[in-house]
């Protein structure tokens, strides 16, 4: 479904206005749901072990690899994917934990180390390859799945010994066909083979499997499901047990030991454990400093499930109780996630789901008074916000917690183009040296990576033309990558006080310095920051909220029922 609609922006304090030009309608809530579906969700929230490990059929390797084939666009030629191999460290003979391929896992469902994988396109045939595993090897480290075990659980084809693949390979790929790899260094040895040799193409399988992941089965949705609600109710146990907690590292310890005890061995990415002025970290992994005279902690924190992520973030008061200060900012960031959800449909481009949350921001900001001497117009076009809103609204979920996108950027277009069109268009003054310099070293530096991707005032400027259609021409409804049915994404706002990134950046840049009251700014180092964080699924009429960890009023009663 396309939805039409206008960006326009105005002087009140939630600035940003999207208005639909079609009906819109009011997605399904769990308060709307029927009395039967109501008590379904309530047992799906105990965590009953019945719940968690019902048979779902076989994972639909099938099903995936046809995906792949419809986004390559061809009807011959043969996909050979190579899965991850065991590791050791340099000099040592212990290794990292076994973590598949995700491209690999996505069209098998093998999550075990020596293993290969075809599809016959034409033939439309699937076959895995595992490996022979010798005797003495199964008494020190087990047994991988039996051929006839692991075709009990994904519906590929064949199963076959890897031992036989290079002969397979030689039958199959006769002078002009076309293997597809991911990458030239993952090529299989053909032998000795003579005379034409396959085409091998290196170029077009990973972003046709990219497109195929963006939209989720029913069964990679189940896996994300479950994901969400063993680290939701992970999240919860950490807030009936705070008030005894003394360190981050025991927040840590306490999640991601609840997730293994539900069967979830794996977390999705590190646990944050950011308490204090580190909540204003993005990527905080130290875990390790007291709680005590810390006013929030931020708890940014999700398992695996089947080696599908989850995404969740809460922050909460280390006493139970918000500062006036910490209470300001955290209702401001939910008012930012509240409006961004509620306008989740198919059809909406998620860029202006992040103006939205950027426009609400400036509005409570000028509330609170940190932002001042301008209106919510002129501080937006300026991108000051990003002084305390700095990275993207979210991203894509599923075999990778920050998953892939496909041929689109869920927010628009690669960073480095949109610092080039707000150079071209934006009528911002020069800054001073010392900033501009600042600036200047971090647009060609590389960008910082993690889970949250860095918004510079100028890209932030750069996406608000090219949506409105000061770029181009354009309106905001033909730009960016829109939400389709199927679609996992996270809708993550925050506000930050990191003092070092506001001061070089901002602070010493007379064209955001002015919108910032630092006396003001004063009140709230110490607050460090706040963010909270969903995993949204994009239904046909709207969006399910698939994340359950309490937040708001809910959060702190089950915080404050512990005393």
């Amino acid at each position: 479904m396309d939805v039409d609609h206008d960006l326009v922006l105005v002087d009140e304090f939630d600035a940003l206005s999207i208005e639909l030009k079609v009906a819109s309608r009011q997605p399904p809530t769990a308060s709307r749901l029927p009395p039967a579906e109501k008590e379904k969700l309530r047992i799906k929230e105990q965590l009953n072990h019945g719940w968690l490990h019902e048979n779902l059929g076989k994972y639909p390797a099938k099903q995936h690899a046809k995906k792949v084939a419809r986004e390559l666009g061809v009807d011959s030629g043969l996909i050979y994917l190579s899965g991850q191999h065991e590791l050791l460290y340099e000099d040592s003979d212990m290794g990292p934990e076994f973590h598949q391929r995700r491209y690999f896992f996505y069209i098998t469902g093998a999550d075990f180390p020596g293993c290969a994988v075809t599809y016959d396109i034409q033939r439309d045939h699937l076959i895995l390859w595992i490996p022979y595993i010798e005797p003495r090897k199964a008494l020190y480290y087990g047994t991988a799945p039996s051929a006839e075990e692991f075709k009990a659980a994904s519906d590929v084809d064949d199963v076959c010994h890897i031992a036989g693949l290079q002969r397979f390979l030689r039958s199959t790929l006769s002078p002009g066909s076309t293997l597809y790899i991911l990458h030239p260094d993952q090529a299989p040895n053909l032998g000795c083979a003579q005379g034409p040799t396959p085409r091998i193409d290196s170029v077009s399988l990973a972003p046709a499997m990219a497109s195929a992941r963006v939209i989720k089965t029913d069964y990679e949705i189940a896996m994300i499901r479950r994901a969400n609600a063993i680290s939701s109710a992970a999240h919860k146990l950490v807030l009936t047990r705070l008030k005894k907690l003394t360190n981050e590292c025991e927040l840590d310890a306490l999640f991601r030991g609840f997730c293994m005890s539900r069967g979830a061995k794996h977390q999705a990415y590190p646990v944050i454990a950011a308490s204090g002025p580190a909540a204003a970290t993005l990527h905080y992994f130290a875990n390790d400093q007291p709680l005590a005279g810390r006013q929030l902690v931020v708890l940014d924190a999700g398992c695996e499930w089947n080696c599908y992520a989850s995404d969740i973030t809460r922050t909460f008061p280390v006493s139970g109780r918000f500062t006036p200060e910490a209470a300001a900012v955290y209702a401001a960031v939910e008012r930012m996630q509240n409006a961004c959800i509620a306008r989740v449909r198919p059809g909406v481009a998620y860029h202006v789901l992040h103006l939205h949350a950027c426009a609400v921001a400036v509005g409570e900001l000028l509330r609170l008074k940190i932002l001042h001497n301008g209106t919510p117009s002129e501080i937006f076009k300026t991108g000051t916000v990003a002084a305390f809103f700095p990275h993207g609204l979210g991203h894509h979920v599923g075999l990778e917690v920050h998953d892939v996108s496909g041929k689109e950027r869920l927010l628009l277009a690669e960073p480095a183009e949109w610092e080039e069109q707000a150079a071209d268009v934006s009528n911002l003054s020069p800054w001073d040296c010392s900033s501009s310099a600042r600036w200047r070293h971090q647009r060609h530096a590389r960008t910082p990576r993690g889970k949250r991707e860095w918004l510079s005032p100028e890209m932030l400027v750069a996406m608000y033309r090219e949506a409105t259609g000061l770029v181009g021409g354009d309106t905001a409804s033909s730009k960016g990558q829109k939400l389709e049915k199927g679609m996992v994404v996270t809708i993550e706002p925050g506000i930050y006080f990191c003092r070092p990134y506001i001061q070089a950046y901002f602070l010493d840049n007379p064209q955001h310095a002015k919108y910032i009251n630092t006396a003001e700014l004063e009140k709230y180092w110490d607050v460090g920051g706040v963010r909270i964080e969903d995993d949204i699924l994009v239904t046909e009429d709207g969006y399910e909220n698939l994340t359950t960890a309490p937040k708001g009023k809910e959060m702190l009663d089950i915080i404050n029922a512990s005393d």
